[in-house]
């Protein structure tokens, strides 16, 4: 199997610079950098749980998360400045290739239910959004090692400078778009 850096090099850009009618190949969009970010919400008190997420967090992407903390105290969620809300993880270059080629050739498919992804899930400056109810889609996770189910987010910011061209490079990666949305 071809990994994704290969193909975007070989495939991707040819073919981004015939549709999209760039000249230079430096113009052509590509992925910039992949974000996952898992939210403690009320667990935020638990260590054990936040323990446990950073784990996961570390096995999904093998590289350690930092925790996020909140930057003003907020009474009605019981939220104090410099709380933990979080855990976040930056994959670059090698690893986001890696990432992206294994979201979309296994993890993806092995969500129960799938019909493909929204393509309403742009930002309108080119980065793209999925939200994942239960960690458990991905391979790493096998049953036996989880002890409680969370959510995360996965978001890929590109270099595209308009949805439409995102969504090209998405789609030519091998993203599974819904037909009509």
């Amino acid at each position: 199997m071809i990994n994704l850096e290969k193909k975007y090099q070989t495939e991707i850009v040819p073919r981004l610079k015939e549709e999209l009618g760039y000249t230079n190949v430096m113009s052509v969009p590509k992925f910039e950098k992949v974000v996952i970010n898992v939210g403690v919400g009320k667990n935020s008190k638990d260590a054990g749980f936040i323990e446990m997420a950073e784990k996961n967090l570390t096995m999904l992407t093998g590289q350690k998360p930092i925790r996020t903390k909140a930057k003003k105290s907020i009474s009605n969620f019981k939220i104090r400045e410099g709380n933990i809300v979080g855990l976040k993880v930056t994959l670059r270059k090698k690893r986001m290739y890696d990432f992206l080629d294994k979201l979309v050739n296994i993890t993806l498919p092995r969500i129960r239910d799938f019909r493909g992804l929204s393509s309403k899930s742009f930002d309108g400056h080119g980065n793209f959004n999925i939200g994942f109810k239960e960690q458990i889609a991905f391979p790493e996770m096998g049953a036996e090692t989880i002890e409680k189910l969370h959510g995360l987010e996965v978001s890929v910011s590109t270099t595209a400078k308009n949805d439409q061209d995102a969504f090209e490079l998405c789609r030519l990666a091998g993203f599974p778009f819904k037909k009509n949305n």
